[in-house]
């Protein structure tokens, strides 16, 4: 299977649009918030109060390596998927100029990711390229219960359900890695749960472990961390810096996502609301162009001074949250970073204000800092808390700060194909390297595996590149075929 430096998949046309131990408390982990795909928001589960675990369930076909919520909403999974498969033409396309190759034959795949009927499509593509995987959720709110017996109908080893509490999260991992005569060789991440379980209760078998893709910023910091101690004795490929993965998972998706969200739990009309956005990131550019597009007034709240004036030249004004905090209707976190939000500016934000997060993590908002004996908290519908103060002051907290896109609404599938496509060309780059291409580090997606993801979804747009011709090519210093930009060039 060829790496970087060529690939020769054979070209078919896209037909139509186609025993437990102490852990790190789940309460503190980012991980189960950060970025990537869909949440349910209408869940289909039927909530009997039996958990998973204690049911005895297979699928049609006597199969029971798994634990879903009910199998029996397998055919409601599958028309999901079928829906998404339409809006992913270039996940689909990899498939099928891929799928004779198997270039992932060999591959045993653990995996911690959203369980959505988008990832559901890379899920199945994964295992038409050849692997073998066993699958698992990064985050307790997003699971597709529907989707999730989809795909324990069809064979693979789910082991996710909607509602999972800390414990039954950390099972739900630890039933992916330990299995009679299956040991894992790739890991796909987001947000560095899988990795941190592996490494530290089998760091035999994780010193086996031929690449890692990271999805998540939580994950690639783990990563980084992990590389500079010295404990990172495998490669790793970072794909959250991958340019497709920035411009279009975070900047597009989250420019309708972050209306999505907003629309569903609150019914909120943006015209003239005072918005104020913590971050002008990719994330934060997202949420901000969309919502001035609605005739909300926007502010913006930034350290970076470059962020800061990017916002400015955008027409929007930067300020601090103290100083407008009384007054807006929204506020929006999507730095990144922990305690963006804390008590002292929730004491001081009106009645009726909306408080989310867009950010990769649930440590934005100080929602600990809420949970006090002064304050009530009173359950609206599933993800929407009022918070009342003792002189009746009520704020609208959606999904107790966690990652409002995914757990309120949902993402994009096109958006998904992009990011999805660049998970699987990086497995399959991390998986058929030759030894010595990569070395026990932290990677980032090579430029023309970035292009190549581009290039797949291009023809959804009936779109048409005009290429180079020697001279130019010559004088830009490059290859015909690309890459086309530098590793420094910002797009």
């Amino acid at each position: 299977m060829p790496g970087v430096d060529h690939i020769t998949f054979k070209t078919t046309p896209l037909s139509g649009r186609g025993t437990r131990t102490k852990r790190r408390s789940r309460s503190l982990s980012t991980s189960s918030a950060d970025s990537y795909s869909s949440g349910s928001y209408s869940s289909s589960s039927e909530d009997d109060g039996v958990s998973p675990r204690e049911k005895s369930q297979q699928n049609t076909t006597g199969f029971n390596d798994f634990c879903v919520a009910n199998i029996n909403q397998a055919a409601f999974g599958r028309r999901e998927i079928e829906i998404a498969e339409q809006e992913m033409p270039g996940l689909i396309l990899l498939r099928k100029r891929a799928e004779n190759d198997k270039p992932l034959k060999g591959a045993r795949i653990i995996g911690c990711t959203h369980i959505t009927a988008q990832l559901a499509v890379l899920i199945e593509s994964l295992g038409a390229l050849g692997a073998s995987v066993r699958w698992s959720a990064c985050n307790i709110h997003s699971t597709q219960n529907e989707v999730a017996a989809a795909l324990a109908e069809a064979g693979f080893p789910i082991f996710a359900w909607r509602g999972e509490t800390e414990e039954d999260f950390w099972w739900c991992i630890e039933k992916c890695i330990m299995n009679d005569g299956w040991q894992p060789n790739m890991i796909l991440d987001d947000g560095g749960d899988a990795t941190h379980v592996l490494l530290k209760k089998w760091p035999d078998t994780f010193k086996l472990i031929k690449g890692i893709v990271e999805e998540s910023i939580t994950g690639v910091h783990r990563l980084y961390q992990l590389s500079k101690t010295g404990k990172l004795t495998v490669p790793a490929m970072n794909v959250n810096d991958s340019v497709t993965k920035i411009k279009f998972d975070n900047l597009y998706c989250c420019r309708e996502s972050i209306l999505d969200a907003l629309k569903r739990t609150t019914d909120i009309m943006f015209g003239g609301k005072q918005v104020i956005v913590c971050g002008y990131g990719e994330v934060g550019k997202g949420c901000c162009a969309a919502l001035r597009g609605l005739g909300a007034v926007i502010y913006v709240a930034e350290v970076d001074p470059i962020c800061a004036l990017q916002a400015c030249m955008d027409g929007f004004r930067v300020v601090t949250l103290e100083a407008v905090v009384r007054h807006v209707d929204i506020v929006i976190t999507a730095t990144g970073n922990k305690n963006v939000v804390c008590r002292q500016h929730l004491d001081r934000l009106k009645n009726g204000c909306v408080v989310c997060n867009m950010g990769h993590s649930n440590t934005e908002i100080d929602v600990n800092s809420l949970r006090t004996p002064d304050l009530t908290w009173e359950k609206v519908k599933r993800q929407v808390d009022h918070i009342i103060w003792p002189d009746g002051k009520r704020i609208v907290l959606l999904a107790e700060g966690r990652l409002v896109n995914l757990s309120c609404s949902t993402v994009p599938s096109f958006v998904l194909s992009i990011t999805a496509t660049t998970q699987a060309l990086a497995l399959i780059e991390l998986y058929n390297a030759p030894a010595g291409r990569y070395k026990q580090d932290v990677y980032l997606l090579p430029k023309k595996l970035d292009e190549y993801v581009a290039t797949l979804h291009l023809p959804n747009f009936d779109a048409h590149l005009t290429e180079l011709n020697d001279d130019q090519a010559r004088y830009l210093g490059i290859n015909k075929a690309g890459p086309f930009k530098p590793n420094y060039y910002r797009y």
